[in-house]
């Protein structure tokens, strides 16, 4: 594999993660901004509880733009809490939720065996299905922002 094949292959994971993922209330046109650019931001604002959509941008290399529809689109899935930045309330400081809500939950608890299934195509081989879930299991315990120490 070079890095053109895997830079593909991560592009194909993501659009299978997307169609994992269940629709957001009200439909995915909804919101401004796609479920990567929400996703992307989610994970940043979880490493950096605290932190602003302008450092958010920054971090992430996305325009503060998609950024600030994102932190919108996760404060009303109840994913966010934002605050004025004591130090300067002309800043919103931005943090995860306590506690997960509903939505989140569902994110989260969404399995990819069906998004999967029909990426590998119609009708899939049960032994080819289990073989590249082990798989993906494999490079998520190695790659995983969870599971990796920067």
């Amino acid at each position: 594999m070079d890095g053109v094949e895997l830079f593909l292959l991560g592009r194909a994971l993501m659009k299978i993660g997307e169609d994992a993922l269940p629709e957001p209330p009200g439909g995915s046109g909804r919101h401004p901004g796609g479920t990567r650019n929400t996703l992307v931001a989610a994970s940043d604002i979880s490493a950096h509880p605290g932190t602003t959509v302008g450092e958010t941008a920054a971090r992430t290399g996305l325009p503060q733009s998609q950024i600030s529809a994102a932190v919108a689109r996760l404060k009303e899935a109840g994913a966010v809490r934002t605050e004025p930045d004591p130090a300067d309330r002309r800043r919103t400081l931005v943090h995860p939720a306590e506690r997960p809500s509903a939505r989140v939950a569902a994110v989260r608890a969404a399995g990819v065996d069906e998004a999967l299934a029909a990426a590998l195509g119609p009708d899939p081989d049960p032994a080819r299905l289990a073989e590249v879930t082990a798989a993906l299991d494999v490079l998520a315990r190695h790659l995983s922002p969870r599971h990796t120490r920067p």
